[in-house]
């Protein structure tokens, strides 16, 4: 299986995001990819629950907002002394769905056009023929001002870059639950350039925001 990941994706994905760029509270600053956080033998191993774990993304452009998820397809985490030591998680690029729209209102389309399955489009934004996949793999987590912020590289469309975002997580001796809080990552940087203002010069205002709003849900067993 071809690797791409939000791991927690990730990938989310994903896709289209607000009218104006404004000042988010996590907003990322993607830096160079680093290295990856290894399991120990003290630690506890979970196991991804991929139906009861997701990506919601929010994007926008002038003429309004889309909301959507995006399926995590499988993926570890492991815990060491209540913090997350390491893990990974995979995303399924070809489920990108936009839960704003219904079916005959142009959902189909817009899916589509994200995904790059509409002819001609294959490489706006995410082309999942030659990305099925996003990826995401712990660097590292610690305590920052009461919050505990997660590392790790994300992978889309082939380029790996590492983010940090701040999550809550609930863990006993049979399963876990980690949650993001909500935060952005600004799509240009792994080259999903479509309608951005940043990268062409004559949109006026038919652009779509680099940023990309995303919540990560994950839920796991102890393997």
């Amino acid at each position: 299986m071809k690797k791409a990941f939000i791991t927690l994706p990730l990938v989310a994905c994903m896709v289209v995001f607000t009218a104006c760029k404004r000042d988010k509270e996590n907003q990322t600053n993607a830096k160079e990819a680093e290295t990856v956080s290894q399991m120990s033998s003290e630690s506890i191993k979970y196991k991804i629950n991929a139906d009861q774990s997701t990506i919601n993304w929010k994007g926008s452009k002038p003429t309004g907002e889309h909301t959507g998820t995006i399926a995590i397809e499988s993926g570890v985490v492991t815990i060491k002394g209540g913090m997350i030591e390491s893990g990974n998680f995979l995303i399924d690029m070809n489920s990108i769905n936009v839960t704003d729209l219904k079916a005959g209102e142009g959902k189909e389309n817009l899916e589509a056009h994200l995904k790059g399955t509409a002819e001609g489009k294959e490489d706006h934004f995410f082309n999942v023929q030659e990305h099925p996949t996003a990826y995401f793999e712990v660097t590292s987590s610690q305590e920052k001002e009461g919050k505990t912020i997660l590392s790790g590289n994300l992978t889309i469309k082939g380029i790996k870059k590492n983010i940090s975002f701040p999550v809550s997580v609930k863990n006993d001796a049979e399963s876990i639950t980690l949650t993001s809080e909500s935060f952005t990552i600004d799509r240009t940087q792994w080259n999903v350039n479509y309608g951005s203002k940043s990268i062409f010069d004559d949109l006026g205002d038919k652009f779509v925001n680099d940023e990309i709003e995303l919540v990560v849900s994950v839920k796991g067993s102890k393997s």
